[in-house]
């Protein structure tokens, strides 16, 4: 067994899926999970995209996130709405509520804890 993946989502079948009613603000976003890694202690890896609009999100996790393409607005409740493109990066801790919008598609690739 090899002690290492490579981030190629190319043998992967993503998984389909949507905000939760509840939490839809505005648009219709889809997205599509591509889940390369699920290891001990619950930690997870893989990229994730989305189609436009906007939803509520509320995090019990803690995720490292790197944005690949598009572009997303990222909003914690009582703060100022953090932009987001190609090339930035963002840590989300647990307890973080907020807000997330897709402008443009947006693909990044991640890393959660539980």
């Amino acid at each position: 067994m090899s002690h290492m993946i490579a981030f190629d989502i190319s043998a992967v079948e993503p998984e389909e899926g949507a905000p939760a009613p509840d939490r839809l603000i505005s648009g219709d976003p889809h997205f599509l999970t591509w889940n390369l890694e699920e290891a001990e202690g619950g930690v997870y890896a893989g990229v994730w995209q989305s189609t436009p609009g906007k939803w509520r999100i509320l995090y019990d996790e803690w995720e490292y996130f790197h944005v690949l393409e598009g572009y997303s607005v990222v909003t914690e409740d009582g703060g100022e709405p953090v932009h987001l493109k190609a090339g930035d990066r963002m840590i989300l801790r647990p307890g973080f509520k907020g807000t997330w919008e897709v402008v443009e598609t947006t693909r990044k690739d991640y890393v959660i804890r539980l």
